[in-house]
């Protein structure tokens, strides 16, 4: 019986590590120092699936990987669109105001974040201030290049953060973007799943409130 019960559990597990599936992008947005602060985490039903990848991030029609705020090490935490970086370990503070991406992980120096930048990013890496994006299709990608660290491991709400991004306090006219992701249950060896989806600056729901506002001060000002 006890062979019985170990064996029904184990089938248990492979059965909920099959299921466990990628289910979308979830997007907080925030006011940080004056700017439209927006951090980007992909959503999961299993308790151990691990993020190794984000890849092929696209602009939709319309939208723009263009005119992101830095304030990092490579602009001296000064707010700047001209210079910066895009690697997590360059933040100069925790919560500042700044774009980088990651798979999971702090920011920071002492963080020791092991989120590269891929080829797609072309020979200056993280160290732009927007991301490469082909004529129909994402180039760039990021991952953890520290996979047994189970960094890109999904927090207790099912989710792994996977970019920051900053914009200024007027560009709220609304961005979307394709992007897909490489993840696995967290065990070494493990199938290695994929899964796609799109999210916007702001929620499209995030629009019409902002919309909303704009009207309701027009009408008191009026």
């Amino acid at each position: 019986m006890r062979n019985i019960v170990l064996a029904s559990a184990a089938l248990a597990g492979i059965v909920a590590s099959a299921n466990a599936t990628f289910t979308g992008y979830t997007v907080v947005h925030s006011v940080n120092a004056g700017y439209n602060q927006y951090q980007v985490f992909g959503s999961f039903n299993g308790a151990t699936d691990t993020v190794l990848n984000a890849f092929q991030i696209h602009a939709q029609a319309g939208s723009s990987l263009q005119g992101f705020v830095h304030a990092d090490a490579l602009t001296g935490g000064a707010p700047s669109t001209v210079a910066g970086t895009w690697n997590p370990q360059f933040v100069l503070a925790p919560g500042a105001a700044d774009s980088f991406v990651c798979i999971g992980g702090g920011t920071g120096f002492a963080s020791g974040n092991s989120t590269n930048a891929d080829p797609g990013f072309g020979a200056a890496g993280f160290n732009q201030t927007g991301i490469p994006d082909g004529a129909t299709a994402g180039v760039a990608g990021w991952f953890n290049s520290n996979p047994p660290n189970l960094q890109g491991r999904v927090n207790a709400s099912g989710q792994v953060l996977l970019a920051q991004f900053v914009l200024g306090a007027n560009d709220t006219a609304g961005r979307t973007f394709f992007m897909k992701v490489g993840y696995n249950d967290g065990v070494a060896g493990s199938p290695v799943q994929f899964g796609e989806g799109l999210f916007s600056l702001p929620t499209p729901g995030a629009v019409a409130l902002l919309g909303l506002a704009g009207l309701a001060a027009r009408r008191r000002r009026a």
